[in-house]
């Protein structure tokens, strides 16, 4: 049987998950990136367990991922930086997704019981 830090950690990734695959892909542009991001945070703190999410868009990484007349890119994870926080059955799980050597790398940054 898993652990309740284990369990905490496993409702962290499918956060994770869903973030990233339901939203990449998403067209966004410099004017949109504060909507799409409150879009992105409102939708996973739905899921259970999900207590907190900030998501932020990089407007100059977005600027620089244009490269076609029409003002917008296709949202990917080199484009934006995601902190969570994951509470399960009083253990905390806080964890952070951003620009590792050129990836987006998603990690624990923190698992302890609550506070």
């Amino acid at each position: 049987m898993p652990t309740d830090a284990q369990r905490a950690c496993f409702e962290a990734g499918i956060k994770f998950g869903t973030l990233y695959h339901q939203f990449a892909g998403t067209p966004v542009s410099p004017d949109s990136t504060r909507s799409l991001e409150t879009a992105m945070a409102e939708a996973i703190e739905n899921q259970p367990y999900c207590e907190s999410v900030t998501v932020r868009i990089d407007d100059d990484r977005v600027r620089e991922a244009i490269d076609h007349g029409n003002g917008y890119t296709e949202l990917t994870g080199t484009l934006m930086d995601v902190t969570m926080r994951i509470e399960y059955d009083g253990i905390t799980a806080e964890t952070r997704m951003e620009m590792a050597d050129g990836y987006p790398l998603m990690k624990l940054e923190r698992v302890d019981r609550g506070e």
